[in-house]
């Protein structure tokens, strides 16, 4: 089943060896949470972020010597880094030198157009990408004076920003218009995606916890990504980075936009279950957490619900009953005590994906 909405067609840019827009797949972003002076620890979360799929990764730069750790960071970091930089046009040209691979600011907040042309120059020098990021609560006064916090403040902010690079000749722009209402995130985007060929970075900002966050960002997202509107993502919750990761590719994936990793099937359970499924489907999933072959596993409480309902899942286990299951594509394959059913389907997953599951 295809989506509604053809792929908005933008202009290409790299994020490194990340291509983002035109024809790229959308690609999954996440943001560390480390102090970025500490390299080390910087590079620890970003590889495990690189594990679970991440394809770029955002550190925010707020001092000199954030700026200074990059260079340790960007020559080990497996995957490309942006530096995130708000106010100071000097921070953004010593990340440039210290080999970062895309560069966020609001160029309106980095000083003078004499500035914005230095560090438009800079970037050009080192093929570096600028993503102009606009976030509903920082708009600029006369725009909220004018028009509030909405959609189009959004939007003439971006296009002003957008002008700023234009004017020096500058155009491997990316754009994100962030609110944490979905609503207005999603109606932004829609209005700038008719005015400029830019390719676009979308988000739910301050979405919340996994759970509110990702709510917000699976709707808000799923709208836009449905009217093939996006070309790279973050989502943002108040968690674990790695959890952002593990959502934005559930949100692709249900989409059929991009196909990695395990997609979990598992009943809601009821009365009938005699096995606790809630449990057994909670660890199965966080064990297969970094496999990278598409794969469809069932973990199903009973006889009754699978392996019948489950036939589309490559692999599963039903429990109940005094007995297990453990089919493939709904054909039964071994029976089980119903307390040993994890072990047998984690070594069946191995044998099929060819992974290491710890």
């Amino acid at each position: 089943m295809e989506l509604p909405g053809k792929r908005r067609v933008t202009r290409p840019v790299f994020v490194g060896s990340v291509q983002v827009g035109g024809d790229a797949p959308i690609s999954v972003q996440s943001m560390t949470t480390t102090d970025t002076r500490d390299s080390q620890q910087t590079l620890a979360q970003i590889n495990k972020l690189a594990e679970v799929g991440c394809e770029i990764v955002r550190v925010t730069v707020n001092s000199r010597e954030a700026a200074q750790a990059l260079s340790v960071i960007t020559s080990s970091s497996p995957i490309p880094v942006i530096a995130d930089i708000h106010f100071d046009y000097a921070l953004a040209l010593l990340s440039l030198k210290n080999g970062i691979d895309g560069l966020r600011i609001n160029p309106g907040n980095i000083g003078s157009q004499l500035k914005v042309r230095e560090v438009t120059r800079v970037a050009r020098e080192e093929n570096v990408p600028i993503r102009i990021g606009v976030n509903a609560g920082s708009l600029e006064r006369d725009l909220v004076e004018r028009y509030g916090r909405s959609p189009k403040a959004m939007v003439e902010s971006a296009l002003r920003h957008i002008a700023f690079l234009e004017k020096e000749g500058f155009y491997d722009i990316k754009v994100s218009l962030k609110a944490s209402d979905v609503l207005r995130t999603v109606q932004a985007y829609r209005l700038l995606a008719k005015r400029v060929p830019y390719p676009f970075h979308i988000g739910i900002t301050e979405a919340g916890t996994i759970f509110s966050g990702t709510i917000r960002s699976a709707i808000g997202l799923g709208i836009l990504l449905s009217e093939g509107i996006g070309d790279t993502m973050r989502v943002s919750l108040s968690a674990d980075p790695v959890q952002e990761v593990r959502v934005a590719y559930a949100i692709l994936r249900d989409l059929g936009l991009r196909h990695r990793g395990v997609e979990m099937i598992s009943c809601p359970t009821c009365g009938r279950a005699e096995i606790d499924v809630i449990s057994l489907a909670t660890r199965i999933e966080n064990r297969l957490i970094s496999v990278k072959t598409p794969l469809k596993v069932a973990v199903m409480g009973c006889v009754v619900n699978g392996p019948g309902e489950a036939q589309e899942a490559d692999v599963g286990i039903a429990g109940g009953n005094q007995k297990g299951l453990l089919f493939r594509k709904g054909r039964i394959i071994r029976r089980l005590p119903p307390d040993d059913l994890e072990e047998p389907l984690i070594d069946e997953i191995r044998s099929l994906t060819g992974e290491f599951i710890p």
